[in-house]
């Protein structure tokens, strides 16, 4: 990549941030950078052309080196509460942006700094990197961008969600599906990504006899996406790696299924190699919410007792931070501090944040519309025998973020920053409950900034392939 590019952008920010021949990023006028410049910048990294993207993801990571907004891991966190160091009073929410990310991360940051809290996760599964058109590069970017909009310091800790691995696609061809999430993994990891959830519970099979052989496939290859994450670390990090025992929407997990896999993965790993720090459990939940024939949400019943018993099992026996709840974020509101006080160790939101931006009063109606003709012509296949239209769109409106990501980023201000003020309301409230103020100082402590400089090059290479992930969890 030519360092033209990097000369041209600088060129649009009349002076407030400056790079030195041996590559240094200072910030000279950081008010003027927090106001329309940072704004250019993250619309650059997203839908410039390569040259002007990849100086601006660039150069976004380097401000957040000298500003103070560092990707960090959460693995010693984890991994401390698990010893008992660290208080079990918070759950810490992790955040998936499927839409208007830069305007939904902005909400995030503003609802956090007034509470001081700092444990909390971005993240983005396998399946959402492919319909949201959101390659890790570029979401940290963006996350990057509107850290530096609303003044953030501290770690920034981004995720690798459900990485993964299809079953079909695993009988098929078992090394080129785990190549294609090592693959992704290794993308995740050079883009930023210090925390990835390995998912295999998708191998699990319940027809063998015992338990061990049930987790086998589960564990093994777990395992093994475990030490080639561990390879690819950046010196001075423990990337936070977690594992996945019972697939949402299946049965709820069990002790006995949670210590064979956690038994079997430690014996397959090497002896000197960091394991995991968490583990993903099956309560009752099930991703999106289950839409009722007109539309709405069906009442589900999580099994608090399991989140607290394996979460229990998980430290006490396997020094890892607790139990992970997925697909929660359209439960009841009453529901939120029961993760506290079951003692979750963190729980992954979603679908409610989409729901916010699709159903605001604010939205026009006419996006709104072709984005949903969309879906009908696009994936009319999808719909399945007795499914309401409603049912239907409400389960695949999300595929429509990627395909109209332009509209939704070029939407007046007006009606961004409505959206954005409902989305920061809401994560206050999830905050709030989650009991994650005032936890920045601890996490700052678990976390010390470990600056990893870049080079213009490291942002110069090939865009990734996209892959089929319509079967894939998120």
């Amino acid at each position: 990549m030519s360092p033209k590019a990097l000369e041209t952008l600088l060129a649009e920010f009349g002076g407030s941030v400056s790079v030195a021949d041996d590559g240094k990023v200072s910030v000279t006028d950081e008010e003027k950078l927090r106001g329309t410049s940072v704004d250019t910048l993250a619309k650059i990294a997203v839908f410039g052309d390569p040259r002007q993207r990849a100086a601006a993801r660039w150069l976004l990571w380097e401000l957040g080196q000298g500003l103070g907004i560092y990707p960090a891991s959460i693995h010693e966190l984890y991994v401390s509460r698990g010893l008992g160091e660290v208080p079990l009073d918070f759950t810490v929410p992790a955040i998936n942006l499927r839409a208007m990310a830069y305007d939904s991360a902005r909400a995030v940051f503003r609802a956090a700094l007034p509470r001081k809290a700092g444990a909390l996760i971005f993240e983005i599964a396998r399946s959402e990197v492919g319909y949201t058109d959101q390659r890790p590069a570029e979401y940290l970017s963006v996350l990057m961008a509107a850290a530096i909009k609303e003044g953030y310091r501290g770690p920034l800790f981004v995720q690798g969600d459900h990485f993964q691995v299809n079953a079909k696609k695993f009988k098929a061809d078992p090394k080129a599906e785990v190549q294609a999430v090592s693959d992704l993994a290794d993308e995740a990891i050079r883009a930023g990504f210090y925390n990835i959830d390995i998912d295999t519970s998708t191998l699990v099979d319940l027809s063998y006899s015992t338990v061990d052989e049930q987790q086998r496939n589960n564990y093994e290859v777990c395992a093994d996406l475990t030490m080639f994450i561990r390879e690819r670390e950046p010196e001075g990090i423990t990337i936070s790696v977690g594992g996945e025992i019972g697939e949402i929407g299946e049965k709820n997990s069990d002790e006995t299924e949670l210590r064979a896999f956690m038994d079997g993965c430690n014996r397959t790993l090497p002896k000197e190699m960091v394991g995991l720090s968490k583990i993903s459990i099956q309560t009752g939940t099930a991703h999106g919410g289950v839409p009722l024939p007109d539309g709405t949400l069906a009442q589900v019943k999580i099994d608090f007792d399991v989140i607290k018993e394996l979460s229990r099992v998980a430290r006490e026996g396997y020094g890892m931070g607790g139990a992970v709840q997925h697909g929660a974020s359209t439960l009841p509101d009453e529901a939120f501090n029961q993760f506290v006080q079951n003692e979750a160790t963190e729980v992954h939101l979603a679908t409610g944040f989409q729901n916010i931006v699709y159903d605001h009063e604010a939205f026009p109606a006419e996006l709104r519309q072709r984005i949903y003709d969309h879906i009908k012509s696009a994936h009319a296949n999808d719909q399945k025998e007795g499914e309401t239209e409603e049912q239907f769109i409400y389960k695949t409106r999300k595929k429509g973020f990627g395909p109209f990501k332009a509209d939704l980023w070029g939407l007046p201000e007006d009606v961004r920053s409505a959206i954005r003020a409902s989305l920061e309301e809401k994560f206050a409230f999830l905050f709030d409950q989650l009991n994650v103020g005032d936890t920045m100082d601890l996490v700052r402590r678990y976390t010390p900034h470990v600056e990893i400089h870049k080079t213009l090059a490291d942002y110069g290479g090939p865009a990734a392939k996209g892959e089929d992930t319509s079967d894939l969890a998120d």
